[in-house]
């Protein structure tokens, strides 16, 4: 079976990024629990190629901000379905949001659900 893949990326505040880490840590554990094969975020640190277009620019994010690539690993995409469901259920995840001062903007965030082609 082809696992399905969630994968996100958004902007946040780089003064910030300690504190967003620690909210990050905190929510892979929650979303393991409700079934994540994995859960993997990475700071950017490359982000421009000639000939492309940047996350930066795609984000639109500012001098001050860096750019968070993130992917949680299903075992399939019915085990994502539920497990979104899940954790969009679990209080603690809105209460680590709400209290974490990590300046985590969903609104901000580009995300999409990916089937596998080679791998």
């Amino acid at each position: 079976m082809t696992q399905y893949l969630d994968g996100f990326v958004f902007p946040i505040p780089r003064n910030r990024l300690s504190e967003y880490k620690r909210l990050a840590t905190a929510v892979a554990e929650i979303w393991k629990e409700h079934g994540a094969l994995a859960y993997r975020e990475y700071v950017g640190d490359d982000l421009s190629r000639e000939g492309t277009r940047s996350f930066t620019d795609a984000i639109a994010s500012t001098d001050d901000e860096a750019i968070v690539f993130g992917f949680v690993t299903f075992e399939s995409r019915e085990a994502r379905d539920l497990a979104n469901a899940k954790v969009a259920g679990d209080p603690r995840m809105v209460e680590l949001v709400d209290n974490s001062g990590a300046g985590f903007d969903a609104e901000r965030m580009a995300y999409g659900g990916f089937e596998s082609i080679v791998g």
